[in-house]
């Protein structure tokens, strides 16, 4: 029936469009809402897309017909279906199956378009349902990175701030009231758009076109957003709801910007969406991060429907890309994304705190659960310390109060003295001089072919990787990343064992070990690169491998987590520790295969069902499986080009120090590390920790891992790497390390034991507790002692090392400048003598520097030129001069102290003339002849590139599996009844009838 308005004119003829998809739990309510309408609509067509669930009964019963469309068609499609038998009503007025209207939404609809009558589009206030007072939207609009922007905090109440009727870019379909001629006239929605958006992209062309949209907050509908949410899947979204809203977002900026900033638009959306990804896969949301890439690739990848669009666009407009002024102010402001990826970083550092917060909370109870009455005693005591100062000193109180931690930092401020020699640039031993800067190892690393002596396409050693990133973050400088890695190698040493040891403490005692028991085992270790030689000598590859070992250990600690998910997560943890342990120290790879095997195996046999289940063995596997893959770029080509023994070699200059017998035991690598005393010392209090019995298993885990290292070693002296200038054996550093790591928690673990031997509490020390056991733990307890005391003075005090001797080329300075500044192309160098043997390499570039010994060691040398340079040693002839020259070498130098023979050899050579020399000991002749250029360039190799590819797919895919679970929130049709606020009393007569159901309907 018509209803005559106010002022006597016909009232306008509204139709009510409802499109409906599996929304049984929902319509109940929403037909009673569209029954209370105070001014009801006057014809309603229902239409259903195939549902499953009854949906379509419920609408014929309320409405009548239903017309019935395929399951798989959109949004747009279905709203045309409707208005074909819509044609006689001047409004159209949509809603959802999850959207419910206020008994006056209508009216007020119908109201404010009578006001104003510019009006072509009003959409009402949408509430959530089932909470009913959060607010959802005032109107829409986007952002230039594709956000849907709607003005309002999360769960921000509805509390009347935002009742103003304004103008807006759009308004949901949800409860939007549209003119049926403007409808007709913009042709409709997208059907680009089946599902998401479709509003947005309206509203647009709406905007475009000189219509105007209003925001009625007096009208409010409830909305449960089902698909957006996820609680309803539908044909067209399947299990990818982001997909299609980030397609449906980026579609409509593309289609409606104008056409002068579209390129530099879809540029921008681009990098916006590599950011995305990134943040989405932080958080381990990896199918979010997908659904990202693949909605970018979904729209730019399909030239031909965004140009239809923007041409059918610009038809109806009548402007080119359909933004103009009016438009341009409807849309969110430039600034905004920034300000929400500064909301974001702040979220972050909020959720940070908040979780140390949590963690340090965890602690404290559990210190109160251990010692009750001790706990609460420190708790006054420490109230008390804090009532009687001002309150900015209560923290630096505690700290100085608290013995263990002045210690530690003692212990730290020491260590950075002792490392003062690592300050700055510093080269010697087996450490070569670091480049320029982070950019010469990424070029490095990322080459197939290295311009390197004759160019060589032997692959870059992996730890370049690592230590480019390390200098990248530190301003690009690699002498500042090589410094840094010595100089922390002991502090985080030192934090990786106190969090190690605290753990494997409570394998003994439920309470942990005593915290000064932890400083003894924590800086013993920590000590271990510095009292080894290792740091002395430039050894980068035990000093790192000391550092991160104690983490390492700890993520492998997770294997025996009960949630199969936490499992999972240290696999991926200790494989990327151990990755990086592998890079610079190979044979850790092949420890931890032997290691985890003998530990999978007995732990097999205690639990033979748990083989059955792949979530046990599952994670170690993984662990060891992944440096394979994430090494890939250096194991696999170094195999292709005859550099199998790379595998065994550690980082640095060969040949490095092979610890045998008591150097293996006592944990010296080199002869510039701490007394061997000290090691000794430490191998008899492991060995005396297999006496108390209440540590005895977990100290005989330890020696099992001690036993297999020495093993691995014993089978490793065996072996001889031939190199094609030397031959070295394989690198065991990391045997070392991993021997004294074993001993240092045997240490530790026994002497967690005897502790209650020394106690002076009785009631603690307990019945078994002779004078003679507590003298002879005391007298164990302070010799023991002397090895991080002794150790530390020893490395404060200043031991001999090799960081600053450099590294001398035996090339004259002039030469040297000569090459670094590009005017000769290379310097042949001799050295040896016929006796003994002669030995060459090139000199190019800025010489050797750090990762470029591992290339030229396992280069293997050109035949011809080879046979030239021996042809110029014993028989010199002007041809093998000429073909010195084709391969680019200028100048020949005979290093010192110069064999006399091989000297008057060449002195009496046609085409060679003397150069002159610093060093007496020193030859150096000149070529006289054309020198060529020398060609150092190689073919790229696409194997190299993809493998490259490989590897970094594969380290986001695991630092994504390193990080925390995301537990994703529940929407509001998961939320519980019980705990939405009370209703509006105005409320009631349309939602009465659903508060009855809606426990059972909405959920």
């Amino acid at each position: 029936m018509q209803v005559a308005a106010l002022d006597g004119s016909p009232a306008p003829r509204v139709g009510l469009l409802i499109v409906s998809h599996d929304g049984a739990r929902w319509l109940p309510t929403v037909i009673d809402g569209i029954r209370a309408q105070q001014r009801p609509a006057d014809r309603v067509v229902a239409v259903d897309t195939t549902s499953r669930d009854g949906s379509d009964a419920l609408l014929e019963d309320a409405f009548g017909t239903v017309l019935t469309v395929p399951g798989g068609t959109g949004y747009p499609a279905a709203v045309r279906e409707g208005l074909a038998r819509l044609d006689d009503v001047d409004w159209v007025w949509m809603l959802h199956d999850d959207s419910t209207p206020h008994p006056e939404a209508l009216a007020r609809l119908l109201a404010q378009a009578a006001a104003r009558p510019d009006a072509a589009v009003l959409g009402p206030k949408l509430r959530e349902w089932p909470s009913l007072r959060r607010l959802l939207e005032l109107g829409v609009t986007i952002s230039g990175t594709g956000r849907r922007e709607t003005g309002l905090e999360r769960g921000e109440y509805d509390q009347g701030q935002h009742d103003e009727v304004r103008r807006v870019l759009a308004v949901n379909t949800a409860g939007m009231l549209v003119r049926r001629d403007v409808l007709d006239q913009l042709g409709g929605f997208d059907d680009q758009l089946p599902v998401f958006g479709n509003d947005l992209d309206f509203g647009w062309r709406a905007a475009a076109a000189g219509h105007t949209t209003l925001v009625v907050p007096d009208a409010v509908v409830f909305h449960a957003e089902a698909a957006h949410r996820g609680i309803r899947r539908t044909p067209l979204t399947g299990r990818h709801t982001h997909y299609q809203e980030r397609r449906a977002a980026l579609y409509t900026l593309l289609a409606n910007s104008r056409g002068r900033w579209l390129p530099l638009q879809i540029l921008r959306l681009g990098f916006g969406t590599l950011l995305r990804m990134l943040g989405f896969l932080l958080v381990r949301q990896v199918g979010q991060a997908l659904d990202e890439l693949a909605a970018l690739v979904s729209v730019v990848g399909s030239p031909g429907q965004l140009l239809a669009a923007r041409r059918a666009r610009r038809g109806r407009s009548g402007r080119a890309g359909g933004a103009g002024g009016e438009v341009r102010g409807l849309l969110a402001p430039w600034w905004l994304p920034y300000r929400h990826g500064l909301d974001l970083l702040t979220d972050l550092a909020d959720a940070a705190t908040s979780q140390a917060a949590d963690v340090a909370e965890r602690r404290r109870l559990a210190a109160a659960e251990r010692d009750p009455a001790s706990f609460a005693a420190k708790r006054v005591q420490a109230q008390a310390a804090d009532d009687e100062l001002p309150d900015d000193s209560g923290f630096v109180v505690r700290f100085l109060t608290n013995p263990i931690e002045v210690l530690l930092t003692l212990v730290v401020l020491a260590s950075l003295i002792g490392a003062r020699a690592a300050f700055g640039s510093v080269a010697g031993g087996g450490l070569a001089p670091a480049p320029a800067g982070a950019g010469d190892w990424w070029s490095t690393y990322l080459a197939s072919w290295h311009p390197l002596g004759l160019g060589t396409p032997v692959p870059a050693p992996p730890y370049l990787l690592p230590l480019a990133l390390l200098a990248s973050l530190l301003g690009g400088s690699a002498g500042l990343a090589v410094s840094v890695v010595l100089v922390g190698a002991v502090p985080v040493g030192l934090w990786g064992a106190w969090r190690f040891l605290r753990v494997v403490g409570r394998l003994v005692s439920p309470q942990g070990m005593p915290r000064w028991l932890l400083l003894w085992g924590a800086v013993t270790y920590a000590l271990v690169p510095v009292t080894s030689g290792a740091y002395g000598d430039g050894r980068l590859g035990p000093v790192v491998a000391a550092a991160l070992l104690p983490w390492l250990a700890h993520a492998a600690l997770g294997f025996a987590e009960p949630e199969a998910d936490r499992r999972w997560r240290a696999a991926f943890r200790a494989g990327l520790l151990l990755s990086v342990v592998t890079s610079v120290t190979p044979t850790a790879w092949f420890f931890a295969v032997v290691l985890g095997a003998v530990v999978t195996g007995l732990a097999l046999r205690i639990v033979p069902g748990a083989i059955a289940d792949r979530s046990a063995w599952g994670p170690p596997a993984t662990a060891i499986a992944l440096p394979v893959l994430l090494l890939l770029p250096w194991w696999l080509p170094a195999l292709r080009h005859r550099a199998a023994e790379g595998l065994l070699l550690d980082a640095g200059r060969p040949p490095a120090p092979a610890p045998h017998g008591l150097d293996l035991l006592a944990g010296r690598i080199g002869d510039v590390g701490a007394p061997t005393w000290l090691g000794v010392l430490l191998a008899v209090a492991a060995l005396a920790a297999l006496l108390p019995r209440t540590s005895r298993i977990p100290v005989l885990v330890c020696w099992i891992a001690a036993s297999l290292a020495a093993v691995v070693a014993l089978v490793l002296s065996w072996v001889t790497l031939d190199l094609p200038a030397v031959s070295v054996a394989p690198g065991t550093s990391f045997l070392v390390v991993a021997l004294q790591g074993a001993f240092v928690v045997a240490a530790v673990l026994g002497a967690q034991a005897l502790v209650p031997l020394l106690d002076p509490t009785p009631a603690r020390r307990g019945p078994q507790a002779p004078a003679w056991a507590r003298t002879a733990a005391a007298v164990v307890a302070g010799v023991v002692a002397l090895v991080p005391l002794v150790g530390l003075g020893w490395f404060v005090i200043g031991p001999d090392n090799r960081l600053g001797d450099g590294v001398d080329s035996g090339i004259p300075a002039y030469m040297e400048q000569a090459v670094d500044r590009g005017r000769v192309p290379g310097v042949l160098v001799l050295r040896g003598s016929v006796e003994d043997g002669l030995r060459f390499d090139v000199r190019r570039g800025d010489g050797v520097r750090l990762g470029d010994d591992e290339i030229l060691d396992q280069t293997r040398v050109d035949q011809s030129f080879e046979d030239a340079v021996r042809t110029l040693v014993s028989r010199p002839s002007p041809a093998s001069v000429a073909e010195l020259a084709r391969e680019g070498i200028s100048y020949i130098v005979l290093a010192a102290p110069a064999d006399g023979d091989v000297a008057a050899t060449l002195d009496a050579t046609g085409g060679l003339a003397q150069a002159s020399a610093e060093d007496r000991r020193t030859r150096a002749w000149q070529i006289q002849r054309g020198v060529a250029e020398g060609d150092l360039t190689g073919h790229r190799s696409w194997l190299r590139l993809l493998l490259l590819l490989v590897q970094g797919a594969a380290l986001v895919v695991v630092a994504v599996q390193c990080g925390p679970t995301r537990r994703g929130a529940s929407g509001p049709g998961d939320a519980d009844p019980a705990l939405d606020p009370a209703l509006d009393p105005a409320l009631a007569p349309a939602l009465d009838p659903a508060l009855g159901r809606r426990g059972r309907r909405i959920r």
